[in-house]
């Protein structure tokens, strides 16, 4: 299988209804070829329809140049995001097309996926924000998600957020000494990054889970956070290094 054919079958994974990680034409997915371009969803498809058709391949080159340009108007942005396609015969790349090219190049990371999951927004839109997924409640979130997330305040999907997302990228890897598996994006969503479509799968489920025992937690009285010293034990733990290369093997 090749990495348009894997990245259709994400996208459809991504897509489906049951799930409710994303309806409509909500989110989009992307996915490294190694030649200094990557496949991204085209602007205005849907994920659980996704086709061959609806991918659009993108210079990261062009995507820098158009990032480093200082306050373009909307126009700018619209012209430079059909400028950024490698294929012009492809359609115009989705406006998180900055988003994911940002995601691709760092450290391990070769395919990413961005939903507007109806648990995890439920927390990310309420007053809390982002601040209930800074502490962990149970430890199979550690092994799949990652012991750190990044946090983003709400900022105008695209050009704006991108910018916001290259920061905290590069305070998170001087922080941590390696990227994030998950962005939390406040009333937005969140975004995986992965080495495969299944890691960015599982990452994406898991936080579902991690959000609805949130939300279950706050109705029954509140989380039981697991402690910093217990987090840490099980992000450092042998038998949970090995099961979570196992979980990325089989991904």
């Amino acid at each position: 299988m090749n990495t348009a054919e894997e990245l259709v079958l994400l996208s459809r994974d991504l897509g489906r209804e049951d799930r409710q990680l994303a309806i409509l034409g909500e989110g989009n997915t992307a996915a490294d070829l190694g030649d200094g371009t990557f496949l991204v969803k085209a602007s205005g498809t849907s994920l659980g329809t996704l086709g061959p058709g609806d991918l659009s391949r993108v210079s990261h080159a062009a995507v820098d140049g158009l990032l480093g340009r200082a306050n373009p108007t909307e126009r700018e942005i619209e012209d430079g995001l059909a400028a950024c396609l490698a294929d012009p015969a492809h359609k115009k790349p989705s406006v998180e097309t900055f988003l994911h090219s940002l995601c691709l190049r760092e450290p391990g990371v070769s395919w990413s996926g961005h939903t507007h999951t109806t648990s995890v927004l439920s927390i990310l839109a309420s007053s809390r924000g982002a601040e209930p997924f800074l502490r962990h409640v149970f430890p199979d979130a550690i092994v799949v998600c990652g012991r750190q997330l990044l946090c983003i305040p709400y900022l105008n999907p695209g050009f704006e957020l991108a910018l916001a997302v290259r920061e905290g990228l590069a305070k998170f890897r001087a922080a941590h000494g390696k990227p994030p598996k998950v962005i939390l994006m406040e009333n937005h969503g969140p975004v995986a990054l992965g080495a495969s479509a299944r890691e960015v799968l599982n990452i994406l489920l898991m936080l579902d889970k991690w959000a609805r025992v949130l939300v279950g937690t706050f109705a029954a009285g509140g989380p039981n956070f697991l402690s910093e010293e217990d987090a840490a034990k099980i992000d450092n733990r042998l038998d949970e290094a090995y099961r979570r290369k196992m979980i990325e093997a089989r991904a």
